[in-house]
């Protein structure tokens, strides 16, 4: 982004920002820009900016030389050069100076000897320390940017998209990608509503931006956000278009860019958080840690809810059939926004939909009442309730998992885990149950052959240590070594802290 006051629009017909890619003089221009940058090294900022205004003066456009040197600033490295820290300097010589009590220049020259001797340096040392500091005599050490002349172009281009935004009241984005559209507008702090509208553009769902305060008035304080909007736009959709209602000083216009516009010139997109409250990202991190037979999406494909489209926060995806419960977090959202979300959930159908409901809403009945189950919290989400309902719809799918599983099952591995077993026939774990395994013997969570059971048996014996016992076991793939050695007719008698001892039963 760039500053407003070298903001260059066109304001005939509508709110065109004045673009340069493209454009064989400004990339001219780009390219002087460059050069004075690259013979300035080494030189102080002072004599780097009077050879950029001398630049302004002979271009057609001084904004366009200003915006240039605002990108490039970024790539340039400035260093503080003097003998002594600089602080330190004026310290020590204005102490000097009041101790001398400077007239004329024969007293300031009489004040910097008598700092250089306290600080035992010579008073040239001094004179260059003093004000090394200060922006205007800061030495440019390095310069070595991202770009060429082309590429500023198009960094140009962007940011001057990005500025023209600050003024937005409203965006409004038909994107390719609109998954990562609508987590950016969300990490930005952005309302937005998904509408389906017929026209032009690469898709039929058009996203309407605002920010909070948009429910209650118009404002344009929000347009920062709207400009980091635009670079993860240009950077994660193929094709997209923008219009944007811009309030310039009072009266309004229509902004509109497209992927022929802007795009990003090898510049990573706004990354892109894992979540957009600490609310979903805490249940997010519980859920996960208890590795159940639900896989946890976020932000899944769009739901078609009437005339518009909402995307649900999270989709649980069951491991072991095709099904998908889908599940909304409803924190603390003004009443009006509240009432929107409540007429987007009264429009979905056919899909099972979750919703956690902060209790400062008082609207789980409503909710409910529109036949979506519902999980109130206060706080922090609780994944017991909302495990609990998805174990329901387990239960409901119990008989469909489990319809092509046999009675009985035999394995080729001598040892093999149960959840090995499970995840090869697609079911859960607990589906296993009631299966036979006429070829193996079941030892906890391990299935094992009979001959690798004895086998091992002949290796323990009564008397040696636990941890030798596990080591023969383990080298059998036994893992459960309470249940191997119990079934083997041996018990462990431990010893205080000094470990356990193989007894017969």
């Amino acid at each position: 982004m760039i500053t407003k006051d070298i903001l260059r629009v066109s304001r005939r017909g509508g709110y065109r920002p004045q673009f340069v890619a493209g454009d064989p003089d400004g990339r001219r221009l780009a390219a002087r820009v460059f050069g004075v940058y690259q013979g300035h090294v080494g030189e102080r900022r002072s004599d780097l900016d009077e050879s950029l205004e001398a630049l302004e003066r002979e271009a057609d456009d001084y904004k366009l030389v200003r915006g240039f040197a605002a990108l490039l600033d970024r790539e340039a490295v400035f260093e503080t050069r003097a003998p002594l820290p600089p602080r330190r300097a004026r310290r020590v010589a204005f102490e000097a100076a009041e101790a001398v009590g400077v007239a004329d220049a024969d007293d300031r020259a009489a004040a910097l000897d008598r700092a250089g001797d306290r600080l035992g340096v010579d008073s040239d040392e001094i004179e260059a320390s003093l004000y090394a500091d200060r922006d205007a005599n800061r030495v440019l050490a390095d310069f070595d940017p991202r770009w060429g002349p082309e590429e500023l172009l198009v960094q140009y281009d962007l940011s001057l998209a990005q500025t023209a935004l600050f003024d937005a009241t409203e965006v409004r984005v038909r994107s390719t990608d609109p998954k990562a559209l609508v987590s950016a507008a969300k990490r930005l702090g952005l309302l937005y509503e998904i509408r389906v509208r017929e026209g032009e553009g690469p898709t039929d769902r058009e996203v309407v931006i605002t920010g909070p305060d948009a429910l209650f008035r118009r404002t344009r304080r929000y347009g920062t956000a709207f400009a980091r909007l635009l670079r993860t736009v240009a950077a994660t959709a193929d094709e997209w278009t923008l219009s944007a209602d811009i309030d310039d000083r009072g009266r309004e216009y229509l902004l509109e860019l497209d992927d022929g516009d802007v795009s990003v010139p090898g510049v990573e997109p706004l990354a892109e958080p894992a979540f957009d409250s600490g609310v979903e990202a805490d249940f997010a991190a519980r859920f996960r840690a208890l590795d159940l037979d639900w896989d946890l999406t976020r932000e899944p494909e769009p739901l078609r809810v009437g005339a518009s489209v909402m995307i649900p926060d999270f989709a649980f995806e069951y491991r072991h059939a095709d099904f998908r419960v889908f599940f909304e977090v409803m924190g603390f959202w003004t009443p009006e926004y509240v009432e929107k979300k409540l007429a987007q959930l009264a429009d979905v159908e056919d899909v099972e939909l979750v919703v956690a409901v902060d209790e400062s809403l008082g609207v789980g009945e409503e909710i409910a009442a529109r036949d979506h189950r519902v999980v109130t919290y206060s706080g922090t989400v609780r994944v017991k309730d909302v495990v609990d309902v998805l174990r329901g719809y387990e239960a409901d799918l119990a008989d469909e998992v489990t319809a092509d599983l046999p009675d009985e099952l035999a394995p080729e591995d001598d040892v093999i885990s149960v959840s090995d077993v499970a995840t090869e026939h697609g079911v859960p774990v607990d589906a296993l149950e009631d299966v036979a395994f006429p070829e193996h013997r079941r030892l906890g969570g391990t299935l094992v052959r009979p001959a690798v059971l004895e086998r091992v048996g002949e290796e323990i014996e009564a008397g040696m240590s636990l941890s030798e016992a596990e080591t023969v076991l383990a080298d059998a793939g036994l893992t459960d070594a309470s249940a191997s050695l119990s079934a083997l007719g041996y018990r462990v008698e431990w010893e205080g802290l000094g470990g356990g001892t193989v007894r017969e039963k």
